[in-house]
């Protein structure tokens, strides 16, 4: 029973026996982990396929700079270089990325049962988690952004204040933008409704205010920040 615990790789030789192993073995807790990840939440079917195929690119990548300091060091440059080149996900693609390329680190290292084993636990973890009511928004998704576009010479300040009291329970101003050559001002609040139900009211009235330019209002996104 504890054999299966240990490393394929003990022989310190890849063989093609080992390499097949290891990445048919990341591949499927990788696409394992993108199912769990698209329980109940919402996802783009681009961030899935990369969640399934991460493990097996960190197995690959481990495996052939088993052993060689230089190649290391050069594999650690090239993925520093990914932070720059991406957007900032939400906490939960966070955590899915984060344990995609755990469990490939240890296909690559040769302890597939202590992948598999890990990526379980993670799985029913989180599916347990999601079911108690803890990944889910709070307010029952009356947490939302709101976007508003007026024009430069409207003075803004105060202007919504009677809108916010009627229709949320909480709104702030996180950002203002400038846009079409300085001509219209985008305001971003983060607003907190009294009740669902009542978006399109909202919305019709915050029209009449700002002269009918563009109005958006989503779901805050889960990235911890208020």
């Amino acid at each position: 029973m504890t054999n299966i615990f240990e490393s394929i790789f003990a022989s310190g030789v890849l063989g093609i026996g080992g390499f097949v192993i290891s990445l048919a073995v990341a591949l499927v807790l990788g696409a394992m982990i993108a199912l769990v990840y698209s329980y109940h939440t919402a996802h783009s079917n681009g961030f899935l396929v990369t969640v399934a195929m991460l493990p097996a690119i960190v197995a690959v990548i481990i495996m052939m700079v088993n052993g060689s300091i230089g190649a290391s060091v050069a594999v650690a440059g090239t993925f520093s270089l990914v932070r720059f080149r991406s957007a900032p996900g939400t906490a939960r693609e966070i955590c899915a990325v984060f344990l995609a390329m755990a469990i490939g680190l240890a296909c690559g290292m040769g302890y597939v049962a202590f992948a598999a084993v890990f990526a379980v636990i993670l799985a029913i973890v989180t599916v347990f988690y999601d079911h108690a009511g803890f990944l889910q928004t709070r307010d029952g998704g009356l947490q939302k952004i709101l976007k508003v576009t007026v024009p430069e010479d409207l003075d803004y300040e105060g202007m919504f204040d009677d809108l916010f009291q009627k229709y949320t329970s909480n709104a702030k101003l996180t950002s203002i933008k400038t846009s079409n050559l300085g001509s219209l001002n985008k305001l971003h609040y983060n607003v907190t409704m009294k009740k669902a139900g009542t978006d399109k009211e909202f919305i019709d009235e915050l029209r009449c205010r700002n002269g009918n330019l563009e109005i958006s209002l989503a779901m805050l996104a889960d990235t911890g920040e208020l």
